[in-house]
């Protein structure tokens, strides 16, 4: 589209991009698709606040991010770990698969309930890398070039934090972070990387992007910032 970041973007395009996501919304998958498409490509601002199908909104920190195909994924671990690894796609299918069940909460307030997310457990691929003794934490990168994130060890091997690649039992979607995302169940979305491109052990925290912001570095839903209207016990 031609515009710098942060550029004002222009009316008609932005009325054109938020009517194919409300359409999206009401009509479903067949429509949704076609938020993908222009999703990757769209200008700053625009992901900030697009509905989608199912309650989900669409965000992302930088103009466009490209289109990663399953078949040319690759997953860095590295860092404080016994044996670095490159994952492809078909590594993680091959891994001990987890199906989980839980809401997803956005910081801003909105959340959609009972999504199913399937992958596999992180604490496996840590475990498959084996984690040196000095670590403390994990460092996630997403392949945006931009976006990270960060988990204490302790909190990255819980049984629901997954790295997820398949979402309401379908591959997941470019617009969801695909085709691999992180998926922090406890914690507020800003959490669970999108298009996560390298997992990274660490000798301790290091504050993300929305936490280097001001955002906690600890986001338990109902516990935190944000906006919970309906807090979890």
């Amino acid at each position: 589209m031609g515009q710098e970041k942060g550029s004002p973007v222009g009316r008609r395009v932005m009325l054109g991009v938020i009517g194919l996501g409300a359409a999206g919304v009401a009509v479903g998958s067949f429509l949704q698709r076609g938020v993908d498409k222009v999703l990757s490509h769209a200008p700053s601002g625009v992901t900030d606040f697009i509905p989608a199908a199912g309650g989900f909104r669409y965000y992302s920190v930088v103009d466009s991010v490209r289109n990663v195909h399953a078949d040319d994924y690759t997953l860095t671990v590295s860092g404080l770990v016994e044996r670095p690894l490159k994952l492809s796609f078909d590594d993680l299918g091959r891994l001990p698969q987890t199906r989980l069940v839980r809401d997803f909460q956005c910081v801003t307030g909105w959340r959609v309930y009972g999504v199913p997310w399937s992958g596999v457990s992180l604490s496996k691929v840590l475990d498959a890398a084996g984690v040196k003794p000095a670590a403390r934490a994990v460092r996630f990168t997403s392949f945006d070039g931009t976006y990270t994130e960060s988990l204490t060890l302790d909190q990255a091997r819980r049984p629901d934090i997954l790295v997820a690649t398949r979402m309401y039992d379908k591959p997941v979607t470019h617009a969801h972070g695909g085709p691999v995302r992180l998926y922090v169940a406890p914690m507020y979305g800003y959490k669970s990387c999108k298009w996560l491109g390298g997992i990274q052990l660490v000798d301790h925290v290091e504050p993300g992007y929305w936490e280097n912001l001001g955002y906690d570095v600890d986001a338990w839903v109902g516990h935190s910032n944000g906006r919970d209207d309906e807090r979890t016990s």
